[in-house]
């Protein structure tokens, strides 16, 4: 059998192939950095490529020479002022192509867990009280809950109002969640340095986003001045989160089938029927 006849048929499958994977990393590429401060600096980029391409076909001896040397230095300057962004880019492709042993179990949040986290947050949010919560995904943040105060402790909504309480010592930092337990308190964040945040939001907001840019955790954040709930995910702020909308998101966001969580709600429900006394 004469395989030569089917090498122009693997050559075209190959070339397509090529042409998927390329058109596939350009296309997240360009919608990670979407709407950040990459865009225009790509756009920079693709206009120096430009001109030292016709500094070449035109014989543009000085041009030629000043961006010979641009092009040399300009992989690390786009390392060192876009590490986040790399940082970022990086851990998406990583959690979508992740070796399943390794993968780490998702969905750890049950209905009762769920329905303490919520219930903490628009209580607060109610009194106006001032709070962030971030909750650990695929990426550790044990070098920010070692710096905190650990507490190692179950989570419940009478620990967390408490630990928010302005009077209280904890009050004054973030909460950190890890494994259905709450890790630690009192945490300091680091805050985003990204320019286009809006001027309206405090340090707890930028601290908020901080740590979403350089990390897939989520962060849940009340502000102390108008009471709004505010999601955080992947450096992108959804702002004024109603109840129903939260429960949706931190069960999309921790892998939590909507069902389950219904499931877990009537079972409670009927746990307190069972434990209710009876005339």
């Amino acid at each position: 059998m004469d395989f030569s006849e089917y090498i122009p048929a693997w050559n075209t499958v190959r070339n397509l192939l090529d042409f998927a994977l390329v058109f596939t990393i350009v296309y997240v590429v360009l919608k990670l950095f979407r709407g950040t401060r990459a865009v225009p600096t790509l756009v920079g980029i693709v206009i120096l490529a430009l001109l030292y391409w016709l500094s070449i076909s035109q014989q543009l001896a000085t041009l030629e020479f000043v961006l010979r040397w641009a092009v040399v230095l300009l992989p690390f300057a786009v390392i060192v002022l876009f590490q986040s962004e790399i940082r970022q880019a990086l851990m998406y492709f990583a959690n979508r192509v992740r070796i399943p042993m390794l993968r780490r179990q998702r969905g750890q949040f049950g209905g009762s867990v769920y329905d303490e986290l919520v219930l903490a947050v628009t209580t607060l949010a109610t009194a106006k009280t001032g709070a962030l919560i971030v909750i650990e995904r695929a990426v550790g943040l044990r070098n920010f809950i070692d710096a905190g105060v650990q507490l190692d402790a179950v989570i419940s909504y009478d620990l967390i109002v408490t630990i928010f309480d302005a009077s209280t010592p904890l009050h004054d930092g973030a909460v950190m969640i890890k494994d259905e337990r709450i890790a630690a308190a009192a945490v300091f964040l680091p805050m985003t340095k990204n320019p286009e945040i809006s001027r309206e939001l405090g340090t707890r907001h930028r601290a908020a986003i901080g740590i979403t840019e350089g990390t897939d955790a989520i962060s849940i954040v009340v502000s102390e001045e108008t009471g709004l709930i505010t999601w955080v995910e992947g450096g992108r702020v959804t702002r004024n989160v109603d109840t129903a909308k939260l429960r949706r998101l931190l069960l999309e966001a921790m892998g939590v089938p909507i069902e389950r969580s219904k499931k877990a709600e009537m079972r409670k429900l009927k746990e307190a029927e069972t434990e209710a006394p009876i005339g």
